[in-house]
């Protein structure tokens, strides 16, 4: 699609509308403030059929502890796969971490006194196929990619992060889904 720039005072038509406004690419599903001293924060109400693939984003929240965030789809316990390769700042050296049908994809995100960092791309979480992931996990002192698949064929609405340990404050979690072609 063409970038087009208007005006003042230029008739925005409905087909100018359609064309540069209604079809963007990132389209904002919904957001959830995180509360004080949580232990965990469900998400209802994110996945539905209008968008294939989501875009999840939480920051702007703290940990009470420097640690992963961990994340659950609807009520599903197994069949967790996911993988982590991650370098320390300090010393360059590559560390590899992976779940193999685990309870809950384990290092989605991370957290400290600082900071709360999730960026994850989800693909078909709503459809019945398998739904995979994939972003960065960062902290303050290493950070690399993850990705992973949940290999089952449920549709789900929701999901859940959980801290490793401690609790989470604060923050938004923002879901967005992107628009399909």
């Amino acid at each position: 699609m063409a970038i087009k720039t208007f005006t003042t005072g230029e008739v925005l038509t409905a087909a100018d509308t359609n064309e540069y406004l209604a079809n963007s690419g990132l389209v904002f599903v919904k957001s959830q403030t995180v509360g004080t001293g949580v232990s965990s924060v469900a998400v209802t109400g994110a996945f539905s059929s209008t968008y294939d693939n989501y875009k999840i984003i939480y920051s702007g929240g703290v940990g009470s502890g420097t640690t992963s965030i961990r994340m659950t789809l609807g009520s599903a316990n197994t069949q967790y796969y996911m993988m982590l390769t991650f370098v320390a700042w300090s010393s360059a050296a590559y560390t590899f971490l992976g779940v193999d049908n685990g309870a809950q994809w384990t290092t989605v995100g991370s957290m400290d006194a600082n900071q709360t960092a999730v960026n994850l791309d989800v693909l078909n979480p709503f459809a019945s196929k398998y739904t995979m992931f994939s972003g960065t996990y960062t902290r303050s002192d290493l950070g690399g990619p993850v990705f992973g698949v949940q290999k089952s064929t449920t549709s789900f609405t929701a999901f859940t992060f959980t801290p490793d340990s401690g609790t989470l404050t604060g923050g938004t979690i923002t879901v967005f889904g992107y628009r399909k072609g």
